[in-house]
């Protein structure tokens, strides 16, 4: 399963994530979908302005994480 997001956060909103003292990042799909990610998984993504750009986050059959991916 495919599902794609936009996220725009600050480098400071996201630092608890980063740092790992915040766990899940909830966004909104593009169909409406809540969805709650796993901070880590944005890290590579993180630079000095922040997270900013549409996103595809990639399940497994089971609903398990697969790979997310910056479009």
């Amino acid at each position: 399963m495919e599902l794609l997001f936009s996220l725009n956060v600050s480098y400071e909103a996201f630092l608890p994530y980063y740092q790992g003292l915040a766990e899940k990042v909830q966004v909104r799909d593009h169909h409406g979908r809540v969805l709650h990610i796993n901070g880590k998984y944005f890290r590579p993504y993180l630079t000095p302005q922040g997270i900013q750009g549409q996103f595809k986050l990639v399940l497994n059959q089971d609903g398990n994480f697969k790979s997310l991916n910056k479009l």
